[in-house]
């Protein structure tokens, strides 16, 4: 990476609280970190970034540690790490202002939802096809793949840019299908987020365990992820099959899209409630704005989707069509420079760190 002041001043604060916690161990089952720092001695820039993405903030290791302030040695591992982390995405993103803002100003993100919506409502003025079919009657399939493929096009292409930076500065090598298995299903199950024996995380109830933190992520993945499928269910509905929308209650697009929605607005108003409870002082500094406002993207996104769900064939079908389609717009043009990439730089040192692990065995 660049040379980067800030980040160097992440890196070197992050050294010191790992080593003393690696000379301690007391928090050796709490989550994958902390095995995966009993494998070094020393710690290099490589090995603390991977350590800063494998911690999902439970923060756990906090209030079992014996040596946050007014001790001497102030630990403050979660924030550490989270400190490292926030800026290792930011370092591996192009351009990288971008990130930074985005990150950080819940306003800025807004102005891209304004942005995205404005442009869809220019298009459905100037674009309305002669003919068409429910929402096709306010933009033709062609214009809609125009539009959406080249956004979510760009965007895939600097989250692979970003990613593969992060996986050469952290030290990632070669994996095998097992390993990215592996990393799928502790994705999928939030293993680290259970408090290493199933009790949940600390995340914001202080010393005491919840799963509340858990629960609301998997709503919010599973939601998004079926919301997903719906999508692309449809997609090869349309070319596949030339079954075209609208599609009935009971067809797949239906059947997943809804309950999708529903999940995500249920888990991301939930992650809002258990964020302002959250102690802000365990987290990177100066994101609570814009980690809020991606989450409140998130939802306005599952909310319009159900909006339009509810008033298709009525008056409000156009409008809340046009405010839906810039959600979904505004969501991918922000892929790489908002929240959403810690699922994919999570995954990808879960990945690693199951090659990694594999590798330990093997010698």
């Amino acid at each position: 990476m660049p040379p980067d002041p800030s980040l160097d001043a992440a890196t070197g604060e992050a050294r010191r609280q790992v080593g003393i916690c690696n000379a301690c161990r007391y928090c050796e089952g709490y989550c994958a970190v902390f095995p995966a720092m009993t494998r070094n001695k020393s710690f290099a820039g490589a090995d603390l970034l991977h350590l800063a993405n494998l911690c999902h903030n439970c923060r756990g290791c906090f209030y079992a540690c014996q040596y946050t302030a007014p001790h001497e040695f102030a630990l403050n591992l979660p924030a550490a790490l989270a400190e490292l982390r926030q800026g290792s995405w930011e370092a591996a993103s192009r351009p990288r202002g971008l990130a930074r803002l985005f990150h950080r100003s819940a306003a800025a993100q807004a102005a891209v939802l304004v942005v995205a919506t404005l442009l869809i409502a220019l298009a459905a003025a100037l674009l309305r096809p002669a003919g068409g079919r429910a929402f096709y009657a306010t933009l033709s399939h062609g214009t809609l793949v125009a539009i959406f493929g080249t956004v979510f096009g760009l965007a895939l292409l600097a989250l692979a840019a970003g990613l593969r930076r992060y996986w050469r500065d952290s030290g990632g090598g070669r994996v095998r299908l097992a390993d990215l298995i592996a990393a799928l299903q502790d994705a999928a199950r939030l293993r680290n987020l259970d408090g290493g024996q199933g009790q949940g995380c600390n995340f914001e109830a202080g010393d005491r365990y919840s799963n509340a933190r858990r629960w609301a992520h998997q709503a919010t993945l599973w939601g998004f992820l079926l919301c997903f499928a719906a999508t692309c269910v449809a997609t090869v509905m349309h070319y596949a099959f030339a079954l075209h929308a609208p599609y009935g209650p009971f067809s797949p697009p239906k059947l997943l899209g809804l309950p999708g929605g529903l999940l995500l607005c249920t888990g991301t108003l939930w992650l809002a409630t258990l964020k302002r409870r959250a102690d802000p002082a365990l987290g990177a500094t100066g994101l609570r704005k814009g980690e809020s406002g991606f989450t409140w993207m998130l939802f306005w996104t599952g909310a319009s989707g159900l909006a339009l769900y509810a008033a298709r064939g009525g008056v409000l079908a156009t409008p809340l069509l046009i405010v839906h389609l810039g959600a979904v717009l505004a969501l991918f043009a922000l892929l790489p420079y908002s929240k959403m990439v810690h699922g994919a730089y999570r995954l990808a040192a879960l990945t690693s760190e199951a090659a990694r692990r594999r590798a330990a065995r093997a010698h």
